[in-house]
C-alpha cells in the first residue's frame, strides 16, 4: 500500500557514537524522502563526530574513526540537512525516542533552528511493538517476507523501515493511511519536548513527566519553586527541553 501523503515524509536513520542523546554524536545519517506523488529521493552521508567512536558502537554499525576522519562535521552539514527536511514529516524506527531527539539536539548545537511544531512524527517501531513486538530485522521478515541484508547500515535500515510501514498498512486495516493518524498512533504521550520530560495533560496544560513534580503544571511549579527552573537549566537535560521550559517561563512572566 502506498502512503497517503499531504506533505513529503522523510524516513531517516542515524548511526552514532552511543545512545546518550545529550552527549553522543551522529556518525552517519541516511534519509529517504517520499513525495506525495510517490517520487523518492535518497541521501546518505558520513559525519566526523569530533570524538572517538567507542569500539562497542563500531561493533554495531561498523564505522570506525578512520572511516570518518576526512568527513565533514555535523555543523558543516547542518543547514543542508535542515533544508532537506524543510516542510517534511518525519518517520523512523525507534525515532520518537532516539533519532528525532538526537537529530534536533545536533541541530541546536550547530545553531540551526528546526521547527517541530507542525511536523507529524511516525515511529514504525511503535506500530510493530503494539501489533507484534519484534526487532527491525524480524519486522522486515514478518511483514515483507525478506531477510534484512546489511542490518545496522543506516541506508539499509532506512529503506527497510519504509517498506515495513507500507506492509503494516496492508496488513492492519484498522491503521488509517494518514500521516496525522499514524503520528497519533505511534505516540505514547503528547510530548511538549522531544524527550518527553514535559507533556500535555488531558486539559492541554504543560506538566512535568518526571521527578517529584510529575503531573504538576510546569508554569505553576516555576511560580512556587523558584529554584527549580535554574536547577533544570544547569542539569543534564536536552537543549530542546531547556528551550521548552524557557518558553513556558517567559510566557508565564509576560502574562502577569
Amino acid at each position: 500500500m502506498q502512503l497517503n501523503l499531504k506533505n513529503p515524509i522523510v524516513f531517516f536513520d542515524l548511526e552514532t557514537t552511543g545512545i546518550n542523546i545529550s552527549t553522543d554524536r551522529i556518525v552517519e545519517i541516511s534519509y529517504l524522502k517520499v513525495y506525495p506523488d510517490g517520487r523518492e529521493e535518497t541521501k546518505t552521508m558520513r559525519i566526523n563526530p569530533g570524538m572517538p567512536i567507542p569500539p562497542e558502537s563500531t561493533a554495531v554499525h561498523g564505522i570506525t574513526d578512520a572511516d570518518v576522519a576526512d568527513c565533514p562535521t555535523f555543523k558543516e552539514v547542518a543547514k543542508s540537512i535542515a533544508n532537506d527536511l524543510e516542510g517534511c514529516d518525519l518517520a523512523g524506527y525507534n525515532s520518537n525516542r532516539f533519532d528525532v531527539p538526537l537529530l534536533v539536539e545536533e541541530l541546536l548545537r550547530a545553531d540551526v533552528q528546526f521547527d517541530m511544531s507542525r511536523r507529524k512524527l511516525i515511529d514504525v517501531q511503535v506500530v510493530f511493538h503494539k501489533m507484534e513486538q519484534r526487532t527491525l530485522s524480524a519486522a522486515y521478515k514478518f511483514y515483507c517476507d525478506k531477510d534484512l541484508e546489511d542490518a545496522h547500515s543506516a541506508q539499509a535500515d532506512t529503506h527497510a523501515t519504509y517498506e515495513v510501514l507500507k506492509a503494516q498498512l496492508d496488513r492492519y486495516p484498522q491503521l488509517r493511511n494518514d500521516v496525522t493518524a499514524l503520528s497519533e498512533f505511534t505516540s505514547y504521550t503528547r510530548n511538549v519536548d522531544l524527550a518527553g520530560r514535559i507533556i500535555y495533560n488531558e486539559q492541554g496544560v504543560e506538566v512535568f513527566n518526571f521527578g517529584k513534580y510529575k503531573g504538576r503544571s510546569v508554569a505553576e511549579v516555576f511560580r512556587t519553586d523558584t529554584g527549580y527552573y535554574g536547577w533544570m537549566m544547569q542539569g543534564d537535560f536536552l537543549l530542546n527541553t531547556k528551550n521548552v521550559i524557557t518558553n513556558i517561563k517567559l510566557r508565564s512572566f509576560n502574562n502577569r
